[in-house]
């Protein structure tokens, strides 16, 4: 009996080497041959192999073949998506102003004092850590404040409550250029007065802020409630002098003309008078 053979290692195995040649069938001649090993055959199709995963996987994750995928939103999904997300917030944003207009309506009803509209998280600057430093041109301008305002009509607080509008003197928020009217059709319910940037807006009529926030669309807003259900609507400011529950008297400062907001196309003052929860043109009861 002829001795067992020793089995060899696997990988002495795989590095037999093998060759393969291919004759002619009529003539027996040699056509082609070379020489290969079960080590680099397997080295060849793993390689390829990989080559083909690698491939697929970045057609899938680059091209717009992921699309057909089964399950795989396409892009104008991924943007619906989005846009769903950011409407959502909006509306989210607009009902707790609302809630909290409705409260201070409520509160100023009622004799209390409103709450402030502003959010914690809320990017509008709380008016109260604003620090002012006096510059050499605050001289200067205050004098020209005052002699602007010295022969203005400002009605006492003791006279009484007028229900018939044109007996009401208002005072002019801001004194400039009106390109854009008061048009209830499209859904414009007030007018748009251009004028120097760092304008001063002031108050139209004595009353009490009851708004005082930031909006996506329309900026820094400020809306204060008047005598005779009357409430007044400063938009696009680059910034609010008055918080929730501050006291004014027509004249008063209330806000720095701004182009906030991403309905404003530069700095200018949206200015809305309503009665009665009506909006009325402005330019009837006011001479701007």
């Amino acid at each position: 009996m002829e001795p067992e053979k020793k089995k060899r290692p696997l990988l002495r195995r795989l590095r037999d080497r093998y060759r393969m040649v291919i004759y002619n069938d009529n003539t027996f001649e040699e056509v082609f041959q070379f020489r290969l090993s079960r080590l680099y055959l397997l080295t060849i199709i793993g390689s390829a192999a990989f080559v083909l995963i690698v491939s697929v996987i970045l057609l899938i994750a680059f091209t717009p073949l992921r699309e057909f995928i089964p399950g795989y939103p396409d892009s104008s999904l991924r943007t619906d998506i989005v846009m769903n997300a950011l409407q959502i917030d909006s509306l989210e944003q607009q009902i707790i102003q609302m809630d909290q207009y409705i409260q201070n309506i409520n509160s100023i009803i009622s004799g209390q004092k409103p709450k402030s509209s502003q959010a914690s998280g809320d990017t509008a600057h709380d008016p109260g850590t604003i620090k002012f430093t006096k510059q050499p041109l605050d001289s200067v301008f205050r004098k020209q404040i005052e002699d602007e305002d010295k022969y203005n009509l400002v009605l006492p607080q003791s006279n009484p409550v007028k229900s018939d509008l044109t007996q009401i003197h208002f005072f002019t928020p801001l004194k400039g250029v009106i390109t854009n009217e008061f048009n209830m059709s499209k859904g414009h319910y007030g007018i748009d007065i251009v004028s120097a940037a760092n304008d001063v807006i002031k108050a139209a009529l004595e009353g009490v802020v009851i708004i005082a926030a930031w909006t996506l669309e329309t900026g820094y807003v400020i809306q204060i409630q008047h005598p005779n259900n009357l409430i007044t609507v400063y938009k696009h400011n680059a910034d609010l002098l008055k918080k929730v529950g501050d006291r004014v008297q027509p004249g008063d400062p209330i806000a720095i003309v701004g182009n906030s907001g991403e309905l404003s196309t530069g700095p200018h003052l949206h200015f809305e008078l309503w009665h009665n929860g009506v909006p009325i043109n402005p330019k009837d009861h006011i001479l701007f």
